[in-house]
């Protein structure tokens, strides 16, 4: 799978939150986020990051259950090689329970290295307070196999969703730690809406909004 997406041999689906499927999402979403510079931050030594990401992904994607659409492409053999997790209209916020287990799984994610509890609490804290509180896709989490990046997956994973978005009128909002991602996002329609700071030495966030296109 070395040429881009191919939606005539390939497919974007909508995958199953069981436990095989979840570790798999999780594998896809670490081995993407292990190096970039935000969680770098958080945890520095490369195998507790590893493990961290591994346990953090996998726990918060397993909460959206009924309120979230996790869309997955495969590679050669079955292999996940793409996810994309969305929080459905009215699924924002997450029932005290899945936000219960959302908050362990970061804990657990992040408790070898103490100062990133109260680092990671700050930015959660501050991505919760900034979310609209309106009806809205919530692209949660966008993650290619790092190999297979620059090839058209995430934006096909984004599009099937979008397309429903489009259909139904409503926005789509997001969080991004990398700036260089602010150029990608605007391909599909998202704008800058704020500058998110809520660690004084460590890096910011964006948040970004796509408002739906009109109907052809």
């Amino acid at each position: 799978m070395s040429e881009p997406f191919d939606p005539g041999r390939q497919r974007v689906e909508t995958l199953s939150l069981d436990r095989p499927t979840l570790e798999q999402v999780a594998h896809v979403a670490t081995e993407a986020f292990v190096d970039d510079p935000f969680f770098v931050f958080l945890s520095p030594n490369r195998r507790l990051r590893r493990r961290g990401l591994h346990i953090y992904f996998r726990g918060a994607v397993g909460c959206l259950g009924e309120r979230g659409v996790v869309l997955g492409v495969r590679g050669e053999g079955g292999r996940l090689v793409g996810v994309a997790a969305f929080v459905k209209p009215d699924g924002y916020p997450l029932p005290v329970s899945a936000q219960l287990r959302q908050a362990l799984a970061a804990l657990w994610a992040l408790l070898p290295r103490p100062p990133a509890l109260v680092d990671g609490s700050r930015y959660l804290w501050a991505i919760d307070k900034a979310h609209p509180r309106e009806r809205l896709w919530y692209l949660e989490l966008l993650a290619v196999d790092p190999s297979l990046q620059r090839r058209g997956i995430g934006g096909a994973l984004q599009e099937h969703l979008y397309q429903q978005a489009d259909r139904d009128q409503l926005p789509s909002y997001l969080e991004t730690q990398k700036e260089e991602n602010l150029a990608y996002y605007r391909r599909f329609g998202y704008e800058l809406v704020s500058e998110l700071r809520p660690v004084r030495r460590g890096p910011p966030l964006w948040t970004m909004r796509r408002e739906p296109r009109p109907a052809s």
